[in-house]
């Protein structure tokens, strides 16, 4: 965080090429404020994204930030790798042969830093709007300044950490895999008080050329069979990120619609709507 900090207050001119960087790009800095539909209100936040694995990025100043973020994307995948295998091993699956139809040797990891300055205006002010993450697993710090919020039931939670703890996110790619047992975690960050809120973030993905489907025997054994269709995960990236935020949306790409009516009436079942390419809004 602290590294983050000096990269957050060096000249513009030395961020420029990043600043103008794309989503598809190995490292991009954001920074300023934007308006968001979905939670109708501003969004003030710089970051710094940065691919870590099966490359390493990293911006060249401050000096110190390459090592630092090296160590952490290693020891942090190693750590959310540990918890797909614990994942797997909770819906009684072979851990092995999950990985390896995901190549998570290979793994897709991003690293993002992310500060929410303090704002002293009188309207509602979020640092980052209601979304889900595209990947497997996401781990997040923060630093002490509260702001997180996760929706559950229809209702926004205030996620407050136990001391020294860290917090893991599920996503999308989990949730297509495990057929549902999994959700996506619909979550956003507000920008609270007169306290700059930090927070660092750890996320992987399958390799991007996996194509992500649900695991056969959880499909079998769901009531409505599969619940998803089979996608490249780098697809279905590229999908999300071509889009504005919209909390879990992105997935209605690959969601299957069951019992969709056929010209002469008659349901189709959730394969043959799986293969046409259905999908529904939730």
């Amino acid at each position: 965080m602290e590294a983050c900090k000096e990269l957050y207050s060096l000249p513009r001119e030395e961020m420029a090429e990043y600043i103008a960087a794309g989503p598809k790009d190995p490292i991009r800095i954001g920074t300023g404020l934007f308006y968001s539909d979905v939670d109708d209100a501003v969004c003030r936040r710089d970051y710094v994204k940065m691919i870590a694995h099966p490359e390493f990025y990293c911006p060249a100043k401050p000096t110190n930030l390459r090592e630092i973020t090296m160590e952490y994307s290693i020891r942090t995948r190693e750590l959310l790798l540990e918890l797909m295998q614990a994942i797997f091993k909770s819906l009684e699956l072979d851990g092995g042969r999950i990985s390896e139809a995901l190549n998570l040797e290979s793994c897709f990891q991003i690293l993002v830093g992310n500060n929410y300055p303090p704002y002293a205006g009188s309207d509602w002010v979020m640092g980052i709007s209601a979304h889900s993450d595209h990947g497997l697993l996401t781990l997040l710090f923060q630093n002490g300044v509260d702001g997180l919020e996760v929706k559950r039931n229809g209702q926004w939670l205030l996620a407050k950490p136990l001391p020294g703890s860290l917090f893991i996110i599920t996503g999308d790619q989990l949730e297509i895999v495990s057929n549902g047992r999994y959700k996506a975690v619909v979550h956003r960050a507000l920008v609270l008080g007169e306290q700059t809120r930090m927070s660092f973030v750890s996320m992987i993905g399958p390799c991007l050329d996996a194509i992500v489907e649900p695991v056969p025997e959880l499909a079998r054994s769901a009531p409505q069979g599969m619940e998803f269709r089979g996608i490249k995960y780098r697809d279905y990236m590229e999908h999300q990120q071509s889009s504005r935020i919209n909390k879990k949306a992105a997935l209605d790409i690959v969601r299957v619609q069951h019992n969709i009516l056929t010209s002469q009436g008659a349901p189709n079942n959730s394969t043959e709507a799986a293969s046409a390419g259905y999908s529904h809004t939730n």
